[in-house]
């Protein structure tokens, strides 16, 4: 199964304008509205096609973190469990490529930097990983599906690297707001607002009836709350189509660092991938000339990906990269960390996050002790 022309034009104008907003959709492709919903429902069952609200989490006084660790073998899970111990953390996957690990991302409380880095330190010395770092990122810019790079005639995706490579030193050094180190974390949400993004997290098309229902508030207060507060305040960066562009079967997915003497190179590169297919997310590491960004490529592909960098760093344009291949099927995700949003700001509890790496070591020691008798 692969998506066709009409599915990739739908997709398209859906990250363009929303999947709020199927009339526009159907209205800009000349489609009957009730054609593009069918569509739509076709490719969530063939494809998985989910619609989620991507938060702008800066504007939460949230601040983004990776932390990628490697495992002790046969503690795997625990590895992937002491991740999830901080209450912070908004996705985990395991990994492999340069070490068998996980990988995590969290949205910590611009006040709580320390914190988390001495929780990343104690992932370590509890032994719950032999080895862990971590680095500070913007929030992550949404790479929405476009027709780029796929073949309307033929109905197939094409991979033109040597024109990409081409295009690179060309791109504007101008980035989008999202892949700029952010001057401040402002909190500029109340507590209905963090409980209507949470929704909009789980499903970027439920109504705001629906929302009104789940929190029991009157519609109007909700689309008030949506209008003049979400949307005004920048509280979404983008809604996001998520599917598999390619074949589940035969594509990876991988998270890519990318370093660069220089903002003007990292600008330009950045540049490039805003339109590609292969590209779902681009985040830049604070204070630094590089890039972090979750990419799915076909294995055939891969490899021409890879040949590219390296003629990359060959020419002095990119410094170095480093990637890890993330295990899909064994991942979690969840949403912003609203049962800790209380009278407008976030509570950090660090000691109950280090207690929780304790018990888990204590319980791998335990299990290890128990196996050997």
């Amino acid at each position: 199964m692969r998506l066709d022309s009409s599915d990739v034009k739908i997709l398209a104008c859906l990250g363009e304008y929303g999947p709020r907003n199927v009339t526009d959709v159907a209205r800009r492709l000349s489609l009957n509205c009730e054609t593009v919903r069918k569509r739509v429902k076709r490719m969530a069952s063939r494809f998985f096609l989910t619609f989620h609200a991507n938060v702008y989490h800066t504007n939460l006084g949230l601040k983004k973190a990776f932390v990628f660790a490697e495992a002790v073998p046969g503690h795997e899970e625990g590895l992937f469990n002491g991740l999830k111990a901080n209450d912070f953390w908004i996705y985990a996957g395991r990994c492999y490529g340069r070490y068998e690990g996980c990988y995590g991302i969290y949205t910590v409380p611009k006040g709580k930097t320390t914190e988390f880095e001495e929780f990343v330190h104690q992932l370590e010395k509890t032994g719950i990983a032999q080895r862990a770092q971590h680095f500070w990122s913007t929030c992550l810019h949404t790479v929405n599906l476009t027709e780029k790079w796929f073949d309307h005639r033929s109905e197939a995706w094409v991979f033109p690297w040597d024109e990409w490579l081409k295009e690179i030193p060309t791109e504007g050094t101008e980035l989008p707001y999202t892949l700029r180190d952010p001057k401040d974390f402002p909190i500029t949400a109340d507590h209905t607002d963090v409980l209507i993004l949470t929704e909009l997290e789980v499903d970027g098309t439920v109504s705001m009836s629906e929302i009104a229902r789940t929190l029991k508030k009157t519609p109007e207060a909700v689309l008030h709350h949506y209008k003049n507060h979400i949307l005004k305040r920048g509280l979404i960066e983008k809604f996001q189509p998520f599917l598999f562009r390619f074949d589940r079967e035969t594509s990876d997915f991988l998270v890519f660092v990318f370093k660069f003497d220089g903002g003007e190179n990292m600008a330009r590169f950045a540049s490039s991938l805003l339109d590609k297919p292969f590209v779902y997310t681009i985040g830049k590491i604070l204070g630094e000339s590089s890039l972090v960004a979750h990419i799915c490529l076909p294995r055939q592909e891969f490899r021409r990906f890879v040949l590219c960098l390296s003629k990359l760093v060959r020419s002095g344009f990119l410094k170095n990269y480093e990637y890890v291949i993330e295990e899909f099927e064994r991942r979690k995700a969840q949403t912003i960390s609203y049962e800790f949003f209380r009278d407008d700001t976030w509570i950090y509890d660090h000691a109950k996050h280090i207690k929780r790496l304790q018990e888990l070591a204590e319980q791998r020691n335990l299990e290890v002790t128990t196996s050997a008798l």
